[in-house]
């Protein structure tokens, strides 16, 4: 029966494994160019501890552990939620939560061993690219050219496959207890409230971040560093658990679009609480990026002396890797929300509705998506930055340049233009009555 599911479920909905997938690769892809790092300065003979690079290469395997663990659950999470009836009907027949839990984490598995594979393959390409951006940058001498770690392979695999299990049982916590019947409701009718647990959670994380955040400025800078991210995941966190209510309140927004918009404005209501999963890798990485880059400009344009390029480099080389884990999960969340509609988009063709005129539905929907997106990491990286800034420089309007801003807000609507527009142009394709026979 295990193998049964796990066949079905690789077969029935192969596009929800891309975001776990895209996670594992990723992971690899960190840890191999990690590793071929840190035999590049040893085969050089090169310790460059005022640098940090001795410690660069373990400290970005571990932050590939944590993040692997979070974002696998997050994709997995959306991934096994198309698979509730598939679930449901296996334990109508006798199949118990335990068995379901370990389905799912097979299918991890499963797509971990490739993912990873391919992952150790572009970490060498990766690596390569960024010991040469560290010497071209001052970071590393000369000297240093880059040498591939062999053992990165099955280092890599001990860091994918035991957080890729570990991340999908627990995803799958809840559906495996869920009772048939109620995930067989779940499936032809999603639940649309927030809920009150949820709300009073959301809550709760927003209070404790605000209140950190006011706290921060008494803690000395390194101090105040460690604690930025933890802050900033406690807001985005309450933006998450709030998201349906977030989406719902800015779904008015889409109705300035006209009888589309109104229509598309309706549909949130139904969707918001599925979009909300990609509310919180959205705005923690644009807080996050933001929040990184309005330290460094401003004290550069408060002091009017620019930052050190080594400094700058490694600190944007870590911002890098947590803006892609997250952005990995937002866009994986979206592609799994927008192709789980397939059924949806052939009823409105078939009431009427032209091609076109459905997209223009979907696009209206994205728009509401970045928006909310924005206006949260806005809110999350001011509630940080304003008073770390007072404390720190004496001001409490950061320096942002108009680029960083332009560059933040293009890539929220590339990630979910990509996570919407583009399946929904792509099931649109498909004759209607097909897709509704194809779903039966």
């Amino acid at each position: 029966m295990i193998a049964g599911l796990v066949r079905q479920a690789l077969r029935k909905h192969p596009w929800t494994f891309v975001g776990p997938a895209c996670t594992q690769a990723l992971a690899a892809t960190i840890v191999t160019a990690s590793l071929g790092l840190r035999a590049s300065m040893s085969a050089a003979n090169v310790s460059s501890p005022e640098n940090g690079l001795d410690v660069v290469a373990p400290l970005f395997v571990m932050i590939s552990v944590y993040l692997s663990l979070i974002i696998v659950g997050v994709t997995m999470g959306s991934a096994i939620s198309r698979q509730a009836r598939d679930i449901a009907l296996a334990r109508t027949i006798g199949a118990g939560p335990g068995q379901v839990r370990r389905a799912i984490a097979l299918q991890a598995a499963v797509v971990a061993l490739p993912s990873t594979a391919a992952g150790y393959l572009l970490g060498g390409l990766v690596g390569r690219l960024w010991v040469d951006g560290l010497v071209t940058n001052g970071v590393a001498p000369e000297s240093v050219t880059f040498h591939g770690q062999p053992a990165a392979l099955p280092i890599a695999l001990a860091v994918t496959l035991p957080t890729s299990l570990l991340g999908a049982m627990i995803a799958a916590i809840r559906l495996s207890r869920i009772r048939p019947a109620a995930a067989m409701s779940d499936t032809a009718a999603p639940r649309r409230g927030a809920g009150i647990v949820r709300t009073i959670a959301g809550l709760l994380f927003a209070a404790g971040g605000v209140f950190a955040a006011s706290r921060v400025a008494t803690l000395d800078a390194e101090e105040a560093g460690a604690a930025a991210f933890i802050i900033m995941l406690a807001m985005c966190a309450a933006a998450g658990l709030l998201g349906p209510i977030l989406l719902r309140a800015g779904a008015p927004l889409a109705r300035v679009f006209g009888r589309t918009g109104a229509i598309a404005a309706g549909t949130m209501a139904v969707r918001a609480r599925s979009l909300s999963g990609a509310l919180v890798p959205l705005a923690l990485a644009t807080s996050f990026a933001a929040v990184k880059v309005a330290m460094h400009t401003t004290v550069a344009h408060v002091t009017g002396v620019d930052e050190a390029r080594d400094v700058l480099w490694l600190d944007y080389s870590g911002t890098a890797v947590y803006t892609a884990f997250a952005t990995v999960a937002a866009l994986a969340t979206l592609v799994t929300v927008t192709m789980s509609r397939r059924r949806e988009f052939a009823t409105v063709r078939l009431a009427g509705a032209t091609r076109a005129h459905a997209l223009r539905i979907v696009a209206c929907e994205a728009i509401v998506v970045i928006v909310t997106s924005l206006v949260v990491a806005a809110a999350a990286a001011a509630t940080l930055l304003v008073p770390l800034l007072h404390a720190s420089l004496g001001v409490a309007m950061p320096h942002l340049p108009a680029g960083a801003v332009i560059s933040g807000v293009f890539g929220v609507v590339a990630v979910v233009g990509l996570g919407t527009v583009l399946p929904a142009a792509f099931l649109l394709r498909r004759p209607p009555l097909e897709a509704v026979s194809v779903d039966a």
